[in-house]
C-alpha cells in the first residue's frame, strides 16, 4: 500500500498544526466561516447544554437491542464520532487530561466545563466511500463502520473495530468517550421488500483538541470529512438527491438494460432528503481510483468536486441525533421521498397524504424531542416507542420491530402505497397513451 503526498491548507489565524505524515492529502477551512443565523451560533451555551444533555441522557438509558429477523443474519455497526475543533479567541494551552478510568458521566463533565470546548465548534465525521463495481453503498457519504463479524464481542466492538480499519482511529484510547447508542434499526431495500440487516450506531466523543492522525483504507475510504453541526443543523443546507430508480426498483420484469432504460424514462428519478456538507476539514485518499479527474471520468463519484450530499441511511441516524439539539427540527426537515416525474409525484402525494400526516404527528409529538435533563421539557405519556434521541418511557419492557427511529416511524407503510402508486401511474401513462394513440389514428384517417 502506498500513498502520495500530504499537504494542509489552513484558515487564516490557526496556529500550525503538526503534521500527521507524507500519506494523504488534507483540507482544512478555517472553523470560522460565516453560516446562516437561524441556529445556534458557535460558543452559544444552549448548543453545548443540550449536547451534554444528550449524551448524558445516551449514556443514562441505552437504547434496546433489536434482535435479527429470522431470515436475515447480517449486522453491522456504525460510529457517530464528536470532536470540538478549539476557536482562535479560545485556544487550549495545554492537552486535556482525561481520566479513563472515571465514569462516563464525569469525563463528559470534565471535558465539557473546559473554556475552549464550550466556545468551540463540535463537529460528526464522515466518510466517503471508494468507488467499487456491485456495492450499492459505492461513493456515498456514510458514518465509519461496517459488518460485524464473529469475532466481535458485540455490536459496539464491530463499530470500533471497523473505525479503526476503514480510518485508523483508535476509539478505545484515553482521549476518546464511548458514550451509548441510537436506536437500532432494520434495514430494507427494495421499497421495503428485502430486508439487508441490522444497523446499530454508537456515539463516541473525541477529547483531545486536535485531530488524531487518520489513516485511511483505500479500498474502503476515498475521504473523510469533519462537519459542524451547525452545518448540519441549518435549513439552508437542506437540499434533495436524485437517484437512478432503475437500479433500486424492482417490478415484475426481467433484467437487462432495455427495462432499467424503461423504468427511467416512465419514471425518472427518485428523490431522497439530503443535506448538504460543508466540511471544516477533509482528507483525502490519493491512491484511490479517480482522484485526479480526467476528461473521461469527471462524472465519476469519487470526483471531490462533487458536493457532498448526506442522505439515506446515513440521514435517517443523523436525524435521531440531531433531534436532541435545537432548534428540535430535524423530523419536520426531513423529506418524504418521491419522484421526479411530475404526475407520478402528484399521484404518490395523494395516495400518501394522509399516512404522512398520521407518521409526522405520531413521530413528532409520540416522544420528547429534548433530553430526559432538559426541565422544559414536556414529560407526559408518550405514544409511540423512542424515537431518535429522545426518551422513552418503559420501551425495555416492549417488543421492537426494528422500526422504533425517527425516519423509520415516519416511512411505516409509505413504501407500500408508493408501490401501489406507481401501478396506479402505469395504469394512467397506459391509458393517456392509449387515448392519444387513438385521437391520433382518428385525426391522421384520410376523410
Amino acid at each position: 500500500m502506498q500513498y502520495l503526498g500530504h499537504y494542509r491548507f489552513q484558515g487564516t489565524g490557526h496556529p500550525p498544526l503538526p503534521s500527521t505524515g507524507a500519506y494523504q492529502i488534507s483540507v482544512q477551512i478555517s472553523a470560522q466561516y460565516p453560516m446562516q443565523n437561524d441556529i445556534v451560533d458557535i460558543g452559544c451555551p444552549g448548543l453545548f447544554t443540550h449536547l451534554l444533555d444528550g449524551l448524558h441522557d445516551l449514556h443514562r438509558q441505552p437504547f434496546p437491542h433489536v434482535p435479527n429477523p429470522p431470515s436475515v443474519k447480517k449486522r453491522a455497526s456504525v460510529a457517530v464520532i464528536l470532536h470540538v475543533r478549539p476557536s482562535y479567541d479560545h485556544w487550549p494551552e495545554a492537552s486535556f487530561h482525561d481520566k479513563s478510568e472515571s465514569p462516563t458521566e464525569k469525563r463528559l463533565i470534565d471535558f465539557f466545563a473546559q473554556d475552549w470546548v464550550q466556545n468551540g465548534e463540535p463537529e460528526v465525521l464522515f466518510i466517503k466511500r471508494s468507488s467499487r463495481v456491485g456495492d450499492r453503498w459505492t461513493g456515498h457519504v456514510a458514518l465509519p463502520g461496517g459488518k460485524r463479524d464473529p469475532q466481535d464481542e458485540d455490536d459496539q466492538a464491530a463499530a470500533i473495530r471497523e473505525a479503526e480499519e476503514e480510518i485508523g482511529i483508535d476509539l478505545t484510547g484515553p482521549d476518546c468517550i464511548a458514550v451509548g447508542n441510537l436506536p437500532e434499526r432494520v434495514v430494507y431495500a427494495n421499497f421495503g421488500s428485502e430486508i439487508l440487516m441490522v444497523l446499530c450506531p454508537f456515539v463516541f466523543v473525541v477529547t483531545s483538541s486536535t485531530i488524531p492522525p487518520l489513516r485511511l483504507q483505500p479500498t474502503e475510504v476515498a475521504s473523510i470529512h469533519w462537519v459542524p453541526l451547525r452545518a448540519l443543523l441549518s435549513p439552508s443546507l437542506r437540499t434533495v438527491e436524485n437517484v437512478d430508480v432503475s437500479q433500486r426498483l424492482r417490478l415484475a420484469l426481467p433484467g437487462g438494460f432495455m427495462p432499467r432504460a424503461a423504468i427511467r424514462f416512465l419514471i425518472g428519478q427518485m428523490q431522497f432528503s439530503a443535506i448538504r456538507l460543508i466540511p471544516s476539514e477533509s482528507q483525502y485518499c490519493t491512491t484511490v481510483k479517480g482522484f485526479i479527474p480526467n476528461a473521461n471520468n469527471q462524472a465519476d463519484s469519487t470526483d471531490i468536486a462533487r458536493p457532498l450530499l448526506l442522505w439515506g441511511l446515513t440521514l435517517g441516524v443523523m436525524t435521531d441525533f440531531l433531534n436532541m439539539l435545537p432548534p428540535h427540527r430535524s423530523i419536520q426537515e426531513w423529506k418524504y421521498p418521491t419522484f421526479t416525474a411530475p404526475d407520478l409525484r402528484f399521484i404518490v402525494g395523494l395516495m400518501t397524504s394522509g399516512l404522512r400526516k398520521r407518521n409526522t404527528f405520531n413521530a413528532t409529538t409520540g416522544t420528547r424531542p429534548r433530553p430526559a435533563s432538559d426541565k422544559r421539557c414536556w414529560t407526559g405519556p408518550v405514544g409511540v416507542l423512542g424515537l431518535g434521541v429522545a426518551r422513552y418511557y418503559g420501551l425495555k419492557d416492549r417488543p421492537t420491530d426494528g422500526t422504533n427511529y425517527a425516519v423509520g416511524i415516519l416511512l411505516r407503510g409509505y413504501y407500500q402505497r408508493i408501490r401501489q402508486a406507481i401501478y396506479v401511474f402505469l395504469a394512467w401513462r397506459a391509458v393517456v397513451v392509449s387515448i392519444t394513440g387513438i385521437l391520433a389514428w382518428r385525426f391522421l384517417l384520410p376523410r
